[in-house]
């Protein structure tokens, strides 16, 4: 499995173990992100610690991410990004829109 979840009491966390977030493993991402998100969990955290690159498919997974827990009243954390990550998101301007923590324990302080 490609992505692992983590459910705590007020937020779930999913933590990539690709090293490149492509159109080839996108979709499982945004099926997750999905899954997630209809079971009630409106707080995600989505950890890219392991993750090198990301192209535009994996961008439009984490704007679902973000778009699914703002419109459920939530709050949407990406962490962990590694520089040719972080540069794809600020290239799209993406760093505007999405609330960004450098750590996973950043994140889970800014979420609860």
């Amino acid at each position: 499995m490609d992505f692992k979840v983590l459910n705590k009491a007020n937020y779930s966390i999913i933590s990539s173990a690709v090293d490149k977030l492509n159109l080839s493993n996108a979709s499982e991402l945004k099926s997750l992100i999905l899954a997630v998100n209809k079971s009630n969990v409106n707080n995600l955290i989505i950890d890219l610690a392991e993750t090198s690159y990301c192209d535009s498919s994996g961008l439009s997974a984490l704007l679902s991410a973000n778009r699914l827990c703002k419109n459920s009243n939530g709050q949407f954390v990406l962490t962990g990004l590694q520089p040719n990550v972080k540069k794809m998101i600020e290239i799209a301007q993406l760093h505007r829109v999405l609330s960004i923590t450098e750590t996973l324990e950043e994140a889970e302080k800014e979420i609860q």
